[in-house]
């Protein structure tokens, strides 16, 4: 089991409740079923402001992804896991972007070399769209090299 923290006040709004509300458990499972991630075992269920989200995946890719997607949700502080990751299971890094970054900085930082960004904007597709679309708040799971598929 894990708990990762996100910033409840940045990411993409679900529904049409206030900025300071989480969204449904149902919103927020349509919203990780959209992204087409391999999620089809796992569930959300909503407490408080966290996310809960249980079952099992094929590995450790789409458990980093999902983690990502759920959090990276306007209402949702934290992202507590209960999934059975079906290979080489380690822990996640994750980058939460600060005002001024770039995907360029981001990768100099984690690879100490800014032309590895597109490997980090490939580990966080569908849910980035552009390398240049990324804003204050949101975290971006950073993969090992070589492991960003």
């Amino acid at each position: 089991m894990g708990l990762f923290d996100f910033i409840r006040d940045a990411g993409k709004a679900l529904g049409i409740g206030g900025d300071d509300e989480a969204p449904s458990a149902e919103a927020l499972q349509e919203e990780l079923n959209s992204h087409d991630l391999g999620t089809e075992g796992v569930t959300v269920e909503i407490d408080g402001d966290k996310a809960v989200v249980k079952g099992e995946v094929e590995n450790q890719d789409i458990f980093e992804r999902m983690v990502v997607a759920v959090g990276n949700t306007l209402g949702i502080s934290q992202v507590e896991t209960d999934v059975a990751v079906g290979d080489d299971e380690r822990e996640p890094v994750f980058h939460t972007v600060e005002r001024g970054d770039t995907l360029w900085a981001i990768a100099s930082t984690h690879y100490g070399n800014g032309s590895k960004y597109n490997a980090i904007f490939e580990a966080n597709t569908p849910m980035l769209s552009h390398p240049d679309k990324i804003y204050p708040g949101q975290v971006l799971r950073i993969p090992a090299l070589g492991e960003e598929a």
